[in-house]
């Protein structure tokens, strides 16, 4: 018994260390559409403190809609996309974040 518990906190730890980080799997969607690793960072860094899980998920199944170049799209795009997700929090979470890492890069 002693010898399976130290084996069995190992394995724990490194299927802990297995999965994506919320922040990590955010920063790489977002370099996946097109934003420049600074933004992303930002934006993934300011998304994940204020944004539970769901609402990660949620916002992640919006984005899930054709493929498209952020940079290369325009403000009306853009905002019929973040419209789409239809949670107020989450729109008003993304906006204000985007907003703010405009503004700091």
């Amino acid at each position: 018994m002693t010898r399976i518990a130290p084996a069995l906190i190992l394995a724990l730890a490194l299927a802990g260390c297995a999965s994506v980080s919320p922040r990590a799997r955010v920063h790489s969607e977002l370099m996946s559409a097109g934003m420049s690793n600074r933004m992303a960072s930002c934006l993934a860094d300011r998304l994940v403190d204020r944004l539970s899980v769901g609402e990660l998920h949620q916002l992640g199944r919006a984005a899930k809609l054709p493929r498209k170049n952020v940079g290369a799209m325009s403000l009306n795009e853009l905002a019929d996309r973040l419209s789409a997700v239809g949670d107020p929090h989450i729109i008003g979470v993304v906006t204000s974040a985007g907003l703010g890492c405009a503004i700091a890069a």
